[in-house]
């Protein structure tokens, strides 16, 4: 997928008339504004596996061990279509996804004891079958992509749905991503000393070590405000602008300034048709590296000039962790979420402030929000960088 599609221009407004979502917190929003807004991290010791081998203990994962990345994205499907009041008949589905990595650790273990199990099941958890086997129990309609870059995977399938329904080649569109805690991450993370050993995120503060991985899954159904209306759907929020950008400059480093990022960032912007003092709240990515945080607020001084400190800027993995392939898609409706609840998510497990990160973070507590639209950005190892405007709903 190049960059070509992103400057095609748009002719229809695209719309976000449901969404389904889970997390550490639960399955739903309620859950999901209850822990994201008061600031309350997920974390806990890792469970899902043993964790002793490893540098890192904790993560955010949901207590429910019989959970799977098929079932939490099932349910958030149904979640968004409901809640869109339609059936998605015909809508393209697009996801972002690393495919089932339990799954398959546990079919290649088995293999290593001697057993000789079916491979039926674990094909259907692989990345590019997720999709399709979703497409089918739904009766959705094609394409059905795996977007599997990472930690933007989910932002890109936001971004690619919007563009099919901008240019008209789709009326409604199902997207999103999934991604649970499991080991196969968790070790290469740790062994790239990226988890914090601490129990908590600080993302832009002083003293912050690292991230912390978590369960999430988001799904939306994105339409033409033209099919909302006919059909009498009272839309969420809208998508007003999407980015992607390469930086090249390193496997698993961000580019030292925020390039990639920024570019992304603005090609957003200039997509939406709108100047970044229309922005009164970014959704950071936040992931409270040492590094990637001082890079981000880099990239905020190329993007917003002089007022990058005065404009709210709150890192939710902070309570959430880390959802790598999903994460794009539950920090988009976190950010809708804000916009239709007039607050501004806090900043948790803040210490003070980082000569590095100047920015107004929003530590521990919300705040209020009056801004009608807001910037989710994402990026990702090998340079990927994944930026949304979104808008806020038209009151009901």
């Amino acid at each position: 997928m190049g960059f070509h599609y992103l400057e095609v221009p748009s002719v229809h407004e695209v719309v976000v008339t449901g969404y389904g979502v889970f997390t550490a917190f639960g399955f739903g929003a309620q859950v999901l504004r209850a822990g994201v807004f008061a600031g309350r991290p997920a974390f806990a010791k890792v469970t899902r596996f043993d964790p002793a081998p490893y540098r890192a203990r904790y993560a955010a994962q949901h207590p429910d061990p019989a959970l799977t990345q098929l079932a939490v994205l099932r349910a958030c499907v149904a979640q968004a279509l409901d809640r869109a009041g339609q059936d998605g008949a015909g809508a393209p589905v697009l996801l972002g996804t690393g495919g089932d990595h339990a799954a398959n650790l546990g079919f290649w273990a088995a293999h290593a004891n001697g057993d000789r199990p079916g491979a039926a099941g674990v094909l259907d958890t692989l990345p590019g079958a997720l999709p399709e086997v979703i497409g089918e129990e739904f009766r959705l309609g094609r394409p059905r992509l795996a977007f599997v870059n990472a930690c933007v995977a989910a932002t890109n399938a936001i971004a690619y749905g919007a563009q099919l329904i901008s240019t008209g080649r789709a009326s409604s569109v199902v997207c999103g991503g999934a991604n649970l805690v499991n080991e196969d991450d968790f070790a290469r993370f740790d062994s790239g000393q990226a988890l914090t050993v601490e129990p908590v995120m600080r993302p832009f503060s002083a003293g912050r070590q690292g991230l912390l991985h978590g369960d999430g899954a988001a799904v939306l159904v994105l339409e033409s405000a033209e099919h909302a209306r006919r059909r009498g759907a009272r839309p969420y929020g809208s998508v007003l602008g999407w980015g992607l950008s390469a930086d090249a400059h390193h496997p698993v480093r961000p580019h030292p300034q925020g390039r990639g990022l920024a570019a992304a960032a603005l090609a957003a912007l200039r997509r939406a048709g709108l100047g970044a003092e229309h922005i009164g709240y970014v959704n950071a990515h936040g992931t409270g590296t040492p590094q990637g945080d001082a890079a981000e607020a880099l990239m905020m001084r190329q993007v917003f000039g002089d007022q990058a400190g005065a404009v709210p800027v709150s890192s939710t993995k902070s309570t959430t962790g880390h959802m790598l392939e999903a994460t794009g898609a539950v920090e988009a409706v976190i950010t809708l979420l804000a916009l239709a609840d007039g607050r501004v998510p806090p900043t948790a497990g803040f210490l003070g402030a980082d000569p590095d990160c100047p920015l107004d973070c929003v530590p521990l507590a919300a705040r209020p929000l009056t801004a009608a639209r807001a910037l989710s950005l994402n990026a990702a190892f090998g340079g990927a960088n994944a930026a949304l405007v979104l808008g806020a709903p038209q009151p009901r």
